[in-house]
C-alpha cells in the first residue's frame, strides 16, 4: 500500500513543478539573466542526470573515461548527436575488447 502512496506523492509533485510556474508566470519573461538562466536548465538537468551514470555503465572506468573525451571532442568539433553518441559507443566498445 506504501508504493501507491509514493506513486501518488510524486506524481502531484510532478504535476505541481510543471503547472505552478505556468500559473505564476503569465507574462513574458523581460530579464536577460532570467530568460538565460531558464534557457539552459534543462541541459543542466539533464547533464546532471547523465553524466555521473556514463562513468558506472562500463566495466572500466579507462573505456568510460575515452568514451566521454571522444564525445567531448567531437561535440565541439560541431558534430551533430548520432555521430557522437556512435563514435563514443564504439570507442567504450573497442577499450573494452582490448581490457
Amino acid at each position: 500500500m506504501n508504493v501507491y502512496i509514493y506513486i501518488l506523492v510524486m506524481a502531484v509533485v510532478t504535476y505541481l513543478i510543471r503547472m505552478l510556474p505556468l500559473t505564476l508566470i503569465r507574462g513574458k519573461i523581460k530579464s536577460r539573466f532570467v530568460g538565460s538562466f531558464l534557457y539552459y536548465v534543462p541541459y543542466a538537468c539533464l547533464m546532471a542526470m547523465t553524466f555521473p551514470g556514463v562513468f558506472y555503465s562500463t566495466s572500466s572506468i579507462f573505456s568510460a573515461i575515452a568514451g566521454v573525451l571522444v564525445a567531448i571532442f567531437l561535440a565541439l568539433k560541431g558534430k551533430g548527436l548520432i555521430i557522437v553518441a556512435v563514435a563514443a559507443s564504439v570507442t567504450v566498445f573497442i577499450i573494452e575488447l582490448v581490457i
